[in-house]
């Protein structure tokens, strides 16, 4: 038995479909907050099981009857690791079998401006490995689908105004990345590995934007602005100072290289080579 938390997010449905190819629905559980965001999972004969990560009854209720859980990390940020911890103390009370976590692949948390983040992901992985828990570390690459959240809707008629410079980002397709994960999770022989999950090309977004005018037929241009000009316009359009902070954050970390990190551990997860970045985007914006 397979349990599945943050079921209803992006990566957790793309995991559940993959094992849902292999397995009996039968053999899966979903950790979930919200039963209604859940019913079509249920629908699909999986066994949905409701709380969160603060609630440790819920986990402990979850963890019943599970051999393997796949602990996709919380985007509580200022709780993310006492949440992880929580998970973590229930896996161990269960005896599961094995615990997959999904942390983050970048490179020199000590100088990012999202280093709380970034080192909360550290601390989980060094708890996971003192709780004696046999353990998958999964370190997850930017996903080729956020793009659209940092190009804006109207990239096809204005061109991309990001300032990430010529930094080098090698962005992974999401659906593939819960393949993977689903992968590991039926699969043996991963236990008490870290495996780096990156895609198998590193791009600019000088050559996404190139991408993006072959796919559309538009000439699609890229501009990197200054940061705090880019700040000071998203503050201008109402954003929220976190949401500023945290956009700046990840877009300083791309621009500074901290995801140019390359690895064939996704490849070999996969069994075959990950999607170019250039079907990855025809692929998201249906083009």
């Amino acid at each position: 038995m397979i349990l599945v938390t943050g079921a209803t997010g992006h990566l957790g449905k793309a995991v559940i479909d993959h094992l849902l190819t292999k397995v009996e629905p039968s053999r899966i559980a979903a950790f979930a907050r919200d039963q209604s965001k859940a019913a079509s999972l249920k629908d699909k004969g999986i066994d949905v099981r409701i709380g969160n990560f603060d609630d440790v009854a819920s986990l402990e209720s979850a963890m019943k009857g599970i051999h393997k859980v796949l602990l996709i990390s919380s985007n509580d940020h200022g709780q993310l690791l006492e949440q992880h911890k929580n998970v973590i103390h229930a896996a161990k009370k269960a005896q599961v079998s094995q615990l997959v976590y999904t942390g983050t692949a970048v490179q020199d948390a000590e100088g990012s401006p999202l280093k709380a983040m970034l080192e909360a992901h550290e601390h989980t992985e060094d708890y996971i490995k003192q709780s004696s828990l046999p353990y998958t570390i999964l370190r997850n690459t930017m996903y080729a689908d956020t793009l659209p959240l940092f190009l804006g809707d109207k990239v096809f008629e204005s061109g991309i105004y990001l300032p990430v410079g010529d930094g080098k980002v090698p962005f992974a397709l999401r659906r593939e990345m819960g393949e993977a994960a689903a992968n590991v999770l039926l699969q043996s022989n991963h236990e008490n590995k870290t495996y780096v999950l990156t895609g198998n090309e590193l791009n600019t977004f000088d050559q996404i934007a190139t991408i993006l005018s072959e796919l559309s037929g538009k000439t699609v241009g890229y501009i990197s602005p200054d940061l705090n000009a880019f700040k000071e316009m998203l503050r201008a359009a109402g954003n929220p100072e976190f949401g500023i902070s945290t956009i700046a954050g990840f877009i300083s970390d791309m621009r500074e290289g901290r995801y140019n990190l390359q690895s064939d551990n996704f490849e070999m997860l996969l069994g075959r080579k990950p999607m170019s970045l250039k079907n990855s985007l025809k692929e998201i914006y249906s083009i």
